[in-house]
């Protein structure tokens, strides 16, 4: 007996009850995985949301999972600090919004794994509803400027998309089938795995659905089902990951996004601004993008204090929108987009108690629109041009005690346009207060640099660009208080300042062109609770107010008035029970409240309540059935003035991993 306990090493099982062990990994999700959980988006490399003095709010793989979400628009919904209701209805396929501290998704720049994908040659945002959430890690959402890392496009936000690794263990498949209303069907296969030193991660995903709902309009007093509301993707991925030696490893990512769609247009309600927004039963939308990148990653000493990270990537997007009506001179329009750029940067331990990062960014973008129009047989390019961004960047964290935090940026961007040269400084603190208190404070300036379209106009449509057109600007503060309940739940508490200006507007006119005119200045609170209300009970609250104002614009009679569409306040609760053997179930209540839908303040769109539930129910190791019902009690509103949401549906699917 005594040889044998001297080989034997006690298991936790074995020292400890199961009771207590079940209450430690309750204890140890709510206070911390929240703030133990990985981001990339605050730092430019690996950190937790803990060490960030920037708030950050994340949805990883296991909520992505258990809430059902099938594209990243409808992930966010759930997350404090942004509004990313569609603004083309609420459909599955619908063109997404992402509106946070008084931004338009213009302003919100997005990336992928860490590096920009929004759309420059175009219309300047990026449509996330194109994104299928099968290949997705975890979505990153970091509220506030965020120009000093990352440059143009980030003046009220940054969204960062991570995809999944290779697995380090053995191979892993899962095959997965949903059903649902409205002829809702998905079918998924997703393979991950390692040989010696190549690990691999690819994947296809095919969804469709016919989106043949019916809705009401009250204001319009009209019944009626949505017509030319389908859509089909096809989304593929595929990643390579080669260990080079110990300090040195190569990964190709590639993805390719395929949605097409039927463009329903909205229903004309006279006196509204979406009195104007039909289209023929025949309008569609195809978008195809192919998103490719090489990156090396070499650690350059022994103890993993410098890595240099070097990428390579390039984007390919062909856009067609075709409304084919010769009676009323219908058009199709083409987007053509080839983007390439390279990353390169340094992550420095210098010493103990400070790291720097800094390096290069480029990116190349150019882009050519046409339309045709159907009536005349004529093909009008629209424009036809590039642009070129450069930057040189640093950011060097400094830990003055163990508990207090600062952090300083700069980054100077480089532009072919005229007055495209921009310099984005920010700084930070972090101070723990106790073993349960942290304070954060940040401020950031950062820019929008103008669209290829605002320079070169649109010539089918009588617009003239504007060569002349600066930088927007923005200036973003915040203060917060992340406060641990115990071990049983945590409160994110952020007061926000956000102001853009220089803001460019269109200016109609003989012939209409881009100026920069306007200025709004936003202010909020973000709120953000978790906790255990009792074994396998928890429950979620985040509440984000926004007041965004009109402070500047050409036309004096809207300064003082709410921006439109930005101005909406939304909250959000969840109740959950999850045991150990993954049994979930919750119900999960999202509110939005009015809002004006015109800069005069004319006109508003009533606030709505919705009521989800969701279910997941394993089998053995490998199955699992999942549920849900959203819309409970079949609530009618419209997104978009003309453009009806969802009502009652529901969804079934089972998976299975082997």
């Amino acid at each position: 007996m005594a040889g044998l306990a001297q080989d034997y090493t006690p298991t936790p099982e074995d020292v400890f009850p199961p009771s207590v062990l079940e209450e430690e990994e309750v204890e140890i999700t709510v206070t911390g995985e929240i703030l133990d959980q990985p981001v990339y988006a605050p730092f430019r490399r690996e950190g937790t949301v803990r060490d960030s003095s920037r708030p950050v709010y994340v949805i990883n793989r296991d909520q992505i999972e258990a809430q059902g979400a099938r594209t990243v628009q409808e992930a966010l919904k759930t997350l404090p600090g942004i509004l990313s209701e569609g603004t083309a209805g609420g459909q599955l396929g619908a063109v997404s919004s992402q509106f946070i501290r008084g931004s338009n998704s213009a302003q919100v720049l997005i990336l992928l794994d860490g590096r920009p994908i929004n759309d420059v040659g175009f219309s300047g945002g990026f449509d996330l509803s194109n994104f299928t959430l099968d290949n997705i890690e975890r979505i990153e959402v970091l509220p506030g400027g965020g120009s000093t890392l990352y440059g143009s496009d980030a003046l009220g936000g940054v969204i960062n998309i991570i995809t999944r690794t290779p697995t380090d263990k053995k191979t892993e498949v899962t095959l997965k089938a949903v059903a649902g209303s409205f002829g809702l069907n998905e079918q998924t296969v997703q393979a991950r795995g390692r040989s010696g030193d190549l690990g691999w991660s690819v994947g296809y995903t095919r969804t469709q659905a016919e989106n043949d709902f019916p809705f009401e309009l009250d204001r319009a007093g009209l019944q009626a089902k949505r017509d030319n509301a389908d859509v089909l993707y096809n989304n593929l991925n595929v990643k390579l990951e080669g260990k080079l030696s110990d300090r040195h490893k190569l990964t190709l990512n590639a993805l390719y996004l395929n949605k097409d769609f039927g463009v329903a247009g909205g229903v004309p309600i006279p006196g509204s601004i979406g009195e104007f927004n039909t289209l023929t039963p025949l309008a569609r939308q195809n978008t195809e993008e192919l998103f490719l990148d090489l990156t090396w990653q070499a650690q350059l000493d022994r103890t993993g204090n410098s890595q240099l990270t070097s990428r390579i990537f390039t984007d390919l997007l062909d856009y067609n929108f075709d409304n084919p009506d010769p009676a009323t001179f219908g058009t199709r329009d083409d987007v053509n987009r080839q983007s390439i750029g390279a990353q390169v940067q340094h992550n420095w331990k210098i010493a103990k108690n400070q790291t720097l990062t800094y390096g290069f960014d480029y990116r190349n973008t150019q882009s050519r629109n046409t339309t045709f129009n159907y009536g005349l047989s004529t093909t009008n390019v629209n424009y036809d041009g590039g642009i070129d961004q450069g930057a040189l960047f640093a950011r060097y964290d400094l830990n003055v005690t163990p508990k207090f935090n600062l952090n300083f940026g700069v980054r100077q961007d480089f532009n072919s346009l005229a007055n495209g040269s921009f310099t984005s400084p920010s700084v930070g603190a972090h101070l723990a207060l106790g073993e349960s208190t942290v304070l954060r404070a940040n401020y950031a300036r950062s820019f929008r640099a103008p669209q290829i379209v605002n320079l070169e106009g649109l010539a089918a449509f009588n617009v003239v660009g504007n060569p002349d057109l600066e930088p927007e600007r923005g200036d973003s503060f915040d203060i917060g208080i992340d406060q641990s309940l115990g071990k049983n739940g945590l409160l994110r508490l952020t007061f926000f300042a956000n102001t853009i200006s220089n803001l460019i507007n269109f200016q109609f006119g003989s012939p209409s062109t881009y100026e920069n005119i306007g200025k709004v200045r936003t202010l909020g609170l973000e709120a953000d609770l978790n906790v255990r209300l009792a074994k396998h009970v928890y429950a979620f609250a985040n509440y984000t107010l926004n007041e965004p104002e009109i402070t500047e614009d050409s036309n004096p009679a809207i300064t003082a008035n709410e921006l439109s569409f930005r101005g909406a306040d939304s909250l959000n609760f969840g109740l959950a029970y999850e045991n150990t053997k993954g049994i979930y179930v919750a119900a999960i209540i999202r509110y939005l409240s009015s809002y004006f839908v015109n800069n005069t303040n004319t006109e508003s769109l009533p606030g709505y309540t919705t009521v989800d539930l969701k279910l997941r129910f394993p089998i053995g190791d490998s199955f699992a059935f999942t549920g849900s019902l959203d819309n409970l009690f079949d609530h009618q509103y419209e997104q978009f003035p003309g453009f009806p949401a969802v009502g009652r549906s529901f969804r079934l699917g089972v998976s299975a991993t082997f």
